[in-house]
């Protein structure tokens, strides 16, 4: 509720912003399923599925999948946060399309919609005719964007300074954690991952994974790929990274030495993998989640 609270707040500031320059004014209302099929003829240019934290994923609304199919083909956009997705997916509305979600549920969404081409590294994917939004909170990227789209830049602008919020700049891999697969039945994979959370800081080859398994090179890869979905390789990448931002985020090392810390001797190296990992540069991170006392 706070995101649908929040979205109509957000455009009624918009609106007494465009109002004073004589500019568009959106007419936002919320609309409960028994509202939607009432108004099953009306024809609107936006419709929002909002997140939810019922763990509810629309698989059997079949009304509400004809309502928003009927929407789309009358030529609504169609938009969503969160788990609101999942809405979309079911209706059939993201098949072969980009979409993004919250990255918590990435698994979920791929596995439920494997034709849908999901980016849960950004926190907004604009398909033209279908907008979909990452987190929870994501409603306020999706409704400034909103407000770009229909009622100009400039109402935009001046609504995400009252509101004091930064109307860009921001994606989902900056805030997303590594969260391994662990529960994927394979107990050979599964030591080698604590193995390996134990070892991270250490040069590991592929060589040293199989040694530490008994497993052949080529059938360690295939396992472990098909346990975590991700390589040896990245999956080290990706855990080194994860204990970098944990350093970043407690302590005020200098990132030269946090870089040495998680296993990279070469400190352009590991700005560069962690930029490519978490959208911003170590510094920036620091910055933006550090919470140690920047005086100490």
């Amino acid at each position: 509720m706070s995101a649908v609270l929040g979205l109509l707040d957000v455009f009624d500031i918009a609106n007494n912003l465009s109002s004073r320059v004589g500019g568009v004014l959106s007419d936002a209302i919320q609309m409960t399923k028994e509202d939607l099929l009432a108004k099953a003829a009306s024809n609107f240019d936006v419709v929002i599925l909002p997140p939810n934290l019922t763990g509810q994923r629309g698989e059997g609304e079949s009304e509400i999948h004809d309502w928003l199919l009927q929407q789309h083909q009358l030529g609504t956009t169609m938009c969503s946060v969160c788990a609101g997705a999942f809405w979309l997916g079911n209706s059939g509305l993201l098949d072969g399309r980009p979409a993004t979600t919250h990255w918590l549920l990435e698994r979920e969404f791929q596995h439920s919609f494997p034709n849908t081409q999901l980016n849960s590294e950004h926190l907004l994917v604009d398909d033209h005719d279908i907008v979909t939004a990452g987190g929870i909170m994501a409603w306020l990227d999706l409704g400034l964007y909103i407000v770009q789209r229909w009622q100009g830049s400039s109402v935009m602008t001046d609504t995400a300074r009252q509101l004091l919020v930064d109307p860009s700049g921001r994606e989902q891999r900056n805030y997303r954690s590594f969260r391994p697969i662990l529960n994927h039945g394979d107990d050979t994979i599964l030591k080698l991952q604590h193995w390996m959370e134990r070892n991270f800081k250490s040069p590991l080859q592929t060589a040293d994974m199989a040694q530490q398994t008994g497993l052949g090179n080529r059938t360690l890869l295939r396992r472990f790929k098909k346990a975590t979905g991700l390589t040896p390789n990245n999956y080290l990448q990706e855990l080194r990274i994860e204990k970098a931002r944990g350093l970043l985020e407690r302590t005020r090392n200098p990132i030269v030495d946090i870089g040495w810390q998680v296993g990279y001797s070469d400190a352009s190296a590991f700005s560069r993998l962690f930029k490519e990992i978490t959208g911003i540069s170590a510094g920036d991170y620091r910055k933006r989640f550090g919470v140690t006392d920047h005086q100490a």
